[in-house]
């Protein structure tokens, strides 16, 4: 039995998985996690560090870090890194003038090599609001069909009303699983 076998064993027993919530400041990063965690959403303020939650879902155990996106907080990004199984992007569907930027970090952080393999999830939040893109725009924008790197995903969602956001969990999670939790 090789270490890869092993080691996937050892990881059957713990069903543990490490998530990574990203993206650019007020996209509502913090919102989400606190939606799946079915804690009261009124009063959020921005992320100038990072918290952790631990939730059970669908019978793993995720380790979801939530870390800040203001521009002086970016360079921190790299520190959560190590031992990340996958990657929730979260996109600000109504904010249009920083989509661009929305783009440019997500590109920088799919080079990153201790990210290689982890599973992309791009969570396009706000559509509660007026005006805001679709997941095909948004998808268009951040030119997601050239991502080749990474197993990805986009869902549409909206952290206020909880919208999609199991949907894309199942997603997340259900891929991870696929890769490393061998069925036997």
């Amino acid at each position: 039995m090789g270490l890869l076998s092993i080691l996937r064993k050892i990881r059957q027993k713990e069903k543990e998985i490490r998530l990574l919530v990203l993206g650019l400041d007020n996209a509502g990063k913090t919102t989400i996690l606190k939606r799946l965690n079915g804690e009261d959403i009124d009063t959020i303020s921005p992320t100038l560090g990072f918290n952790i939650k631990t939730l059970e879902h669908n019978g793993f155990k995720l380790h979801i870090f939530d870390v800040g996106g203001q521009k002086s907080i970016r360079t921190y990004w790299r520190n959560y890194f190590e031992k990340t199984d996958g990657v929730i992007w979260v996109v600000d569907s109504a904010d249009t003038m920083r989509l661009d930027d929305c783009k440019k970090e997500l590109q920088a952080l799919l080079l990153e090599e201790r990210l290689a393999g982890a599973s992309l999830l791009v969570f396009a939040n706000k559509q509660d609001l007026p005006g805001a893109l679709t997941d095909q725009q948004i998808r268009q924008g951040l030119d997601l069909d050239s991502i080749v790197t990474h197993h990805w995903a986009i869902q549409s969602c909206s952290a206020v009303t909880g919208e999609n956001l199991l949907r894309g969990m199942d997603w997340i999670v259900g891929d991870i699983a696929s890769r490393i939790y061998l069925l036997d």
